[in-house]
């Protein structure tokens, strides 16, 4: 069966400065990733005729500090396609939006970026909002969550985590075969925000933040943009370069809500998973390399297991000591340092490590022989996935 992605393309991929408060505005961080995607695509702006972000809410000073008209204008960019929307299926929401458009004949080069300047947002500011600027009422479940003290994220993950570890008998020690794994892996990434050596006692002596989520089982707060360029395959100027998009999945098969799990396991990364199989033939073994959302270190285990590289209840055990997901074993996972050493780049930095992967350009951190990677955004009741392919 044809699938719409099979029409599109990867031909260009960006990312500006990467660290901590950097002080600079989120549009001069998308145009600088902006520069470098155009450049490694072979494009001018001129040619770019679509253009996707997520979430495009233009007044929140660090989640989402540029919306596609404010980049549209900055560009000077003649559009025949663009989205910009808080409500998608997550932060790749913007990829597979953009392939649909490209494939629908919407559009020939479509860029998406993603732009996080939570760093300086939180420093001038107090903190930011995980789904976004702080509203002055409460609604929706809000008003819930808030007398029990959830008034984040890290509680909402908390609740799963717990579950989970009761449910399965997992331990703390097995989720920090993660943790340190990935910090291994930052080690080698000159762009990763924390790349000192980190030990299992390190991560067990931690602070805990939200019992059982302890401060290294939470992703680091960020300036940087990310910027991905999707182009119709036969109008791709340098397919030599360009990653092939194998299948995509997405999907809210769950509560919109984080607390309304069926089971307060699942997520609904789940969905998302099983429709990225059905659209192809290859399958979990087929992976060279896994670069899976991590906010937190639970959702790495829930899309682990969601993928189907092990078993429901038996992703603890599979990142334990971490050598099984670590450079050199069976599945490498997060080369880059993931979201929790590396920043939080929201889903695009996972992305952006995957073509450079299958493209052989991820210097000391390159996977051998890497041509097949899955890229994952998303938690609770967010989810996408791409399956992505060396150029051919």
């Amino acid at each position: 069966m044809h699938h719409f992605e099979s029409d599109v393309v990867i031909s260009g991929i960006g990312q500006s400065a990467v660290g901590r408060r950097l002080g600079r505005s989120g549009l001069d961080l998308t145009v600088e990733a902006t520069r470098v995607a155009l450049a490694d695509a072979g494009l001018t702006r001129a040619e770019v005729n679509g253009l996707s972000a997520y979430p495009s809410m233009h007044d929140d000073p660090g989640f989402g500090p540029v919306s596609v008209y404010e980049l549209k204008e900055a560009l000077r960019l003649d559009l025949d396609w663009i989205v910009g929307m808080p409500h998608s299926m997550g932060q790749f929401g913007p990829i597979i939006e953009g392939a649909m458009a490209i494939s629908s004949g919407l559009a020939d080069h479509v860029l998406c970026y993603r732009t996080m300047t939570e760093s300086t947002a939180q420093g001038a500011a107090g903190r930011a909002a995980v789904t976004g600027r702080p509203r002055a009422s409460l609604n929706q479940t809000v008003e819930y969550f808030m007398p029990y003290g959830l008034a984040s994220a890290a509680p909402w993950v908390a609740l799963y985590m717990q579950r989970y570890l009761h449910e399965f008998g997992a331990s703390r020690e097995q989720f920090g075969g993660l943790a340190v794994a990935q910090r291994k892996h930052a080690m080698l990434n000159p762009k990763a925000l924390f790349r000192e050596p980190m030990s299992i006692e390190d991560y067990l002596g931690a602070r805990m933040i939200s019992d059982p989520v302890s401060l290294y089982d939470c992703d680091v707060p960020i300036d940087g943009s990310t910027v991905v360029i999707l182009s119709r395959k036969d109008a791709c100027p340098r397919p030599e370069a360009s990653v092939g998009i194998e299948a995509v999945g997405a999907g809210m098969r769950v509560s919109a809500y984080w607390d309304q799990s069926p089971d307060m396991i699942q997520m609904a990364a789940t969905g998302a998973a099983q429709r990225l199989w059905q659209r192809t033939d290859l399958s979990p073994s087929d992976v060279d390399v896994a670069l899976l959302y991590d906010g937190f270190s639970y959702l790495a285990i829930t899309w682990l297991e969601a993928l189907g590289f092990c078993g429901r209840g038996e992703g603890a055990a599979f990142v334990e000591g971490g050598e099984r997901i670590s450079l050199g074993g069976q599945l490498p996972v997060n080369t880059q340092g993931g979201h929790l050493s590396g920043g939080r780049l929201h889903g695009f930095g996972m992305l952006h490590e995957a073509c450079l992967q299958v493209r052989g350009q991820a210097d000391r951190r390159q996977v051998a022989g890497a041509e097949l990677a899955v890229a994952t955004a998303g938690g609770g009741p967010l989810a996408g996935c791409l399956l992505v392919s060396s150029p051919v």
